[in-house]
């Protein structure tokens, strides 16, 4: 019995059991067969979530936190093990992850801002707005190459990997020079207009490396929970050079994150029309853990179902991703703050891949049971 094939046999079995039960009972004022609907199969993900990610943390010891909602209801969430190793400090639901990678969706969502002000359009030349883009090597590159990683550009300075707009290759120079874009047409520091950001949105726990003063940082540590190696000038270095805030130096945490994808993803950041144009896949990534996929501004997405919206992150000690299921509003983030980098980074995402591949069957499940639940009564009258 596949595991999809085991989802739907429970969900089954749970809906005729509340069926039941309903049967039992003395007659009451009509139910919404809809809200049993739902009410069942919440109660279904949040038992079958416990079950597997559970298992997923005890199977690796994962050092981190994860947490699944459905729009403001929370479905799962668990944290486990030291945000220092030295003090014991235990992780817990105010703690502050880097979260690398994960933060490109700000930078894209930085530059429709700006392009919903008029201040600049997508299909620009980058030359336009930067001095360092103006050679003949850079000088056709557009700001939505940039955006989804079609330019050719590996580390700035280099040679083009290929002919800009003809495929695919991850820059995280790209997305830096997307920083400094949004600060030349907005005249303000990138750190700032991130902040602004982040009031806008009601993420009040999130920050950069650059101006981070807080007080619950995970801090990042390469090896293994039994002999942890902390990383030296945490959070500050992800502003350097090698890493680069706009591309992976935005620190926040689980409820910030999911604040996030509900505002972003329901309309209250950007225009319907802009959203399209985030979400929309402009080009193909054949991602080194996860397999072959869609990507649009700075996210990722399913090429098949379920349909999905995530990004992956990581630098030295921080693996994240980050999920966000539009069909039922559900938001799956996993933050961790320490890796075991001799193992191989297949190995390091091996927590996250399981529970990606959970959620998307859950994901699948459910709207397959709820099509077949929802089909209208066949009447005489259409035989």
């Amino acid at each position: 019995m596949t595991r999809k094939t085991l989802y739907l046999f429970t969900l089954i079995s749970l809906l005729i059991n509340f069926i039941s039960c309903k049967n039992d009972l003395p007659p009451a004022k009509p139910v919404n067969k809809n809200e049993i609907i739902d009410s069942t199969i919440t109660a279904f993900e949040k038992n079958l979530l416990k079950q597997e990610i559970d298992s997923v943390f005890k199977k690796y010891n994962f050092n981190g936190s994860i947490a699944v909602f459905k729009d403001s209801v929370q479905l799962y969430r668990k944290e486990n093990g030291f945000s220092d190793f030295k003090t014991k400090t235990k992780i817990d639901s105010n703690s502050i992850f880097a979260i690398a990678s994960v933060s490109k969706q700000f930078t894209a969502v930085l530059i429709l801002l700006q392009m919903e002000q008029g201040k600049l359009n997508v299909e620009d030349k980058v030359s336009k707005y930067l001095k360092d883009f103006q050679t003949k090597e850079y000088e056709n590159i557009t700001i939505h190459q940039l955006l989804n990683h079609t330019s050719g550009l590996n580390t700035f300075g280099g040679k083009l990997m290929f002919k800009s707009g003809t495929d695919f290759y991850y820059s995280n120079d790209g997305f830096n020079a997307l920083g400094k874009i949004v600060e030349k047409v907005s005249d303000k520091p990138y750190d700032e207009n991130i902040m602004e950001l982040f009031k806008k949105t009601g993420m009040n726990h999130s920050s950069t490396g650059n101006i981070f003063k807080g007080n619950h940082f995970a801090g990042a540590y390469l090896g293994n929970i039994k002999s942890p190696e902390k990383i030296p000038n945490m959070p500050e270095r992800l502003g350097s050079k090698d890493i680069g805030i706009p591309a992976g130096g935005i620190l926040s945490t689980i409820d910030d994150l999911h604040t996030w994808n509900n505002a972003l993803y329901n309309g209250k950041i950007l225009k319907p029309e802009i959203l399209r144009k985030f979400t929309s896949k402009s080009s193909e990534r054949n991602h080194p853990i996860f397999g072959k996929m869609g990507y649009g501004y700075g996210i990722m997405m399913n090429l098949g179902k379920p349909v999905s919206f995530f990004h992956s992150g990581y630098i030295k000690g921080s693996p994240s991703l980050n999920i966000y299921y539009p069909e039922t509003k559900t938001s799956v983030i996993i933050l961790s703050n320490i890796a075991d980098e001799q193992s191989g980074k297949s190995l390091i995402f091996k927590p996250h891949k399981e529970i990606r591949k959970i959620t998307d069957i859950i994901e699948n499940t459910i709207a397959e049971m709820k099509q077949e639940m929802i089909k209208p009564e066949i009447t005489e009258h259409e035989l």
